[in-house]
């Protein structure tokens, strides 16, 4: 049997094509850089729960948590740019098994899932083990906040945040719990997962340091908007900088005074 593909999964895919054209389009998503890992267990229908493996892949670490799920997954060495055209040329319908030791590929074309899923389903079964409602994770290559991280002055979340905040008033609407910074890690590794789960803790993106972006949420279209945001305060940043000026930034009055008029929570 062939994957079904109904109107909610279809949805799905064609959310995750648009965000991936997008990628391609800001200069974010050079080569097969980026990738996305999405829970579409909701989506699957019971038609597609028992089918056949195309390939199956160990986990490095047990994710019991995530037992029987299914995600959409990008393929590793694939490009955002085809992404776009056809997604499940260029990812794969993923099942976790009921041991959490491993995971098979069941849509039709046997698409290798990104090298970084391992780390990608560590964060999202601890997600789940919380209770928490976010279900899929975004990676990606802003030009602008990765050169924010070669900063040394701006290498701590206070004054990365302070300074984004400052430059635009719907950074702080958007993006109240501002942008975590994880040092620099090789990438791909369940090392950098680790390194990264403490500080979604407090935020739902962070800056992976020299090398890019990692966001997660419940919904494709929002948590790219996250990052689409604190790039604009980045390259608001980046202009005032490049006209000779250092931009003066909202003052923190300015910045506690959109709290009550647009309802933040903290």
């Amino acid at each position: 049997m062939k994957l079904s593909i109904n109107n909610k999964l279809q949805a799905q895919l064609d959310e995750v094509a648009e965000i991936a054209g997008y990628l391609w389009e800001k200069g974010w998503a050079e080569r097969n850089a980026g990738n996305i890992s999405i829970n579409v267990s909701e989506f699957i229908g019971d038609e597609n729960r028992n089918l056949s493996a195309q390939s199956k892949y160990p986990l490095p670490r047990n994710m019991k948590e995530l037992a029987g799920d299914f995600f959409f997954v990008t393929g590793t060495g694939k490009r955002m740019r085809d992404v776009a055209k056809c997604p499940l040329s260029n990812g794969s319908i993923v099942r976790v098994s009921q041991d959490g030791d491993s995971y098979d590929v069941i849509s039709e074309e046997n698409v290798k899932p990104t090298s970084e899923l391992a780390s990608h389903f560590s964060i999202l079964a601890s997600f789940k083990k919380k209770g928490s409602n976010n279900r899929l994770v975004l990676h990606t290559h802003p030009t602008d906040l990765i050169a924010m991280s070669h900063i040394p002055e701006l290498k701590n979340e206070k004054a990365l945040n302070e300074l984004l905040w400052g430059m635009h008033p719907e950074t702080f609407i958007v993006v109240p719990r501002g942008i975590g910074l994880v040092p620099y890690e090789v990438p791909g590794t369940l090392a950098i997962a680790d390194l990264t789960l403490p500080t979604l803790d407090r935020h739902d993106i962070v800056i992976w340091e020299k090398h890019g972006v990692f966001a997660v949420g419940e919904n494709l279209t929002d948590t790219f908007d996250l990052i689409d945001t604190l790039s604009k305060s980045a390259q608001i940043y980046a202009f005032a900088r490049t006209c000779g000026y250092t931009p003066e930034g909202l003052t923190k009055e300015q910045i506690q005074g959109l709290i009550e008029p647009f309802g933040i929570k903290l």
